[in-house]
C-alpha cells in the first residue's frame, strides 16, 4: 500500500514543496533511502547525508528547506523529528491490521477481572482477577497483569512485560529471610507504553502509581510502591528501587539507576549510566559516572578520588593558616 505525499500533507499539514502525487511506499532512515520512500532531517549537521540520500522526499525544517528542494521533494515543518512521529501513525493506521478477536483464545482473563470491549489482549498474556483493563488499551503477547492492578486507557504493553509481581520485601530471622506479603497493586494511568520485558512490581501496602503519558523502554525494572510523574520518559535497563517518587516530566538514559526511598523533582534530567543516591530538589540535568579509561588509570584516579576529603580538609588548613599570617 502506497501513500501520496499531497495526502500526508493534507492530514498533517506542512508545507509541500515538489509533487504531491509522489508516491511513498515506505518510511526509512536518509542512508538508506530509496526513490519512492520518505524520510527526515533534524539535525542541520547531518546536512551531508541530506544531500546523498536517494530519498523521494525528505521531512525537514525551514532552516533546510533550500537545500532539501535543490535535491528534491521535500515537506518543510517547524518540528521535523514531531511530524515524523505523525507520520509514522498516519502508516500504522492506514496499514495495521485489526486482529481477529480481541481477546486471543489464548489468552487468560480470570473472573472479576474487566477488560474494555475495545482493549486488545494478545496471545497467551494472562489478566489477574481485580484487574481492569482501559479502553484501547493493548496487551501485546505473553504480557501478565496482576490481580487487582490497573491499566488506564490508551496504554501499550509490549511481549513479556510483567505489571504487578511481587516486589522485593524480606525481613531477616537468624540469618534467613522472611518473605514480607506484597497486599498492594500497580496503578497505571492513560497513555501509557511499557516496553517489552518490563517488570513494574505491586506496592507491599499501597499502591505502585505510574501516571498518565509515562514511556518505559524495554528491561526496565520499577520497585513496589515507587510512584512515577506524568509524562516521565525512561530508557532501557533502568533500575528503580522500590519507594523512589519520581517526578513529572523527567527523564533516565539508558542503565540509569535510582535508589530507593527518594525524590526527583519534575523535570529532572539524569544521564545514561548515571547513579542517582540522594534526593533531587531542583529542576535541571544531572550526571553521576566516572569516565571510562585505561583500567591502571582509573584505579590511580579512583585512589585519588578516596582522598579527596582529606585533601579538602588539608587545603582549609592552609587557607586558614594564610589568612591568619596575613593578619
Amino acid at each position: 500500500m502506497t501513500l501520496r505525499a499531497g495526502a500526508i500533507v493534507q492530514s498533517l499539514g506542512g508545507e509541500l514543496l515538489g509533487d504531491p502525487d509522489r508516491q511513498i511506499t515506505r518510511l526509512a532512515p536518509l542512508e538508506t533511502a530509496q526513490p519512492t520512500e520518505l524520510s527526515y532531517l533534524v539535525n542541520p549537521r547531518l546536512a551531508q547525508q541530506l544531500a546523498n540520500t536517494q530519498a523521494g522526499c525528505v521531512i525537514v525544517g525551514p532552516a533546510m528547506a533550500e537545500a532539501a528542494r535543490s535535491r528534491g521533494d521535500c515537506i518543510v515543518c517547524d518540528d521535523p523529528h514531531l511530524y515524523f512521529a505523525r507520520v509514522t501513525q498516519l502508516w500504522r493506521r492506514l496499514h495495521h491490521v485489526a486482529p481477529r478477536a480481541r481477546i486471543h483464545p489464548s489468552a487468560v482473563v480470570e473472573e472479576g477481572a474487566f477488560v474494555h470491549p475495545s482493549a486488545i489482549v494478545g496471545a497467551l498474556s494472562f489478566v489477574g482477577r481485580g484487574a481492569r483493563i482501559g479502553a484501547d488499551t493493548v496487551i501485546k503477547e505473553r504480557v501478565t497483569i496482576g490481580e487487582d492492578c490497573v491499566l488506564g486507557a490508551r496504554c501499550l504493553v509490549q511481549s513479556g512485560a510483567v505489571i504487578g509481581g511481587d516486589g522485593f520485601g524480606f525481613a531477616s530471622q537468624d540469618g534467613a529471610w522472611i518473605k514480607i506479603e506484597q497486599l498492594g497493586a500497580v496503578r497505571i494511568g492513560d497513555d501509557v507504553e511499557i516496553g517489552a520485558n518490563t517488570c513494574v512490581d505491586r506496592g507491599a501496602l499501597d499502591d505502585t502509581v505510574i501516571e498518565d503519558g509515562v514511556k518505559l523502554d524495554n528491561l526496565i525494572q520499577i520497585g513496589h510502591n515507587t510512584h512515577i510523574g506524568k509524562h516521565t520518559a525512561m530508557a532501557g535497563c533502568v533500575g528503580v528501587a522500590g519507594s523512589a517518587r519520581i517526578g513529572a516530566y523527567c527523564t533516565v538514559g539508558g542503565a540509569g539507576m535510582i535508589a530507593g526511598h527518594l525524590s526527583i523533582a519534575d523535570h529532572v534530567h539524569v544521564s545514561a549510566g548515571s547513579l542517582v543516591s540522594r534526593s533531587i530538589t531542583k529542576p535541571g540535568h544531572y550526571t553521576g559516572f566516572f569516565p571510562i579509561d585505561d583500567n591502571g588509570e582509573w584505579e590511580k584516579n579512583a585512589a585519588t578520588l578516596r582522598q579527596l576529603h582529606r585533601l579538602r580538609e588539608r587545603v582549609r588548613q592552609l587557607e586558614r593558616r594564610m589568612a591568619d599570617s596575613e593578619e
